[in-house]
């Protein structure tokens, strides 16, 4: 059994224009993930998380408030077998 998780997730509800990517880079940096944040243009946000199990899950269950000025309606979690190519967390271009 692997100790690393992988997930994409679609965070919904006020989460552009508000810090989110960037609250999203500094949070995930801090635990140790790599993976990537990016706008989508249905306004939400996209993120791909991976690393140990407790961090991503620490992760998602901090997408659920977001920063300051965010309102999370929803999190949809994906499960995803490979992790991502590039070591590190990057905030993408939309």
């Amino acid at each position: 059994m692997s100790d690393t998780r992988t997930v994409s997730a679609i965070i919904r509800g006020r989460v552009q224009g508000v810090s989110y990517r960037a609250w999203t880079k500094e949070t995930a940096d801090g635990l140790g993930l790599s993976g990537n944040v990016r706008n989508r243009s249905d306004g939400s946000v996209a993120a791909v998380f991976s690393g140990p199990v407790e961090a991503v899950e620490r992760m998602l269950v901090l997408c659920r408030r977001g920063p300051s000025l965010a309102r999370v309606d929803e999190v949809a979690v994906t499960e995803v077998a490979e992790a991502p190519a590039s070591v590190g967390f990057a905030v993408q271009r939309g």
